[in-house]
């Protein structure tokens, strides 16, 4: 069983992009995407539980792992994996 994934996004991020790829990569099939560029009130959701107003913006569970650069850093740290496992 794999973490929810919760990824705020807008339709010409390639951040966003390249976040979902990841992901994808690591064996996740299933995204929530909410596309806060079509939907004010999600961007100002994202902004509360954030703290952030760009995207894209990425949950693992309760976790909020930040960025595509957040991201990106701990799948590198080998702490992803066990995240997206739920341990």
């Amino acid at each position: 069983m794999s973490a929810h994934v919760v990824l705020y996004h807008t339709a010409s991020c390639p951040y966003c992009v390249r976040a979902e790829r990841l992901l994808e990569a690591k064996g996740v099939t299933e995204i929530e995407r909410i596309r806060v560029d079509l939907d004010p009130e999600q961007r100002q959701i994202m902004m509360q539980k954030t703290g952030r107003r760009t995207v894209p913006q990425i949950y693992v569970g309760e976790t909020h792992v930040g960025g595509f650069d957040d991201l990106y850093a701990l799948d590198q740290a080998g702490r992803l994996d066990p995240l997206l496992k739920g341990e």
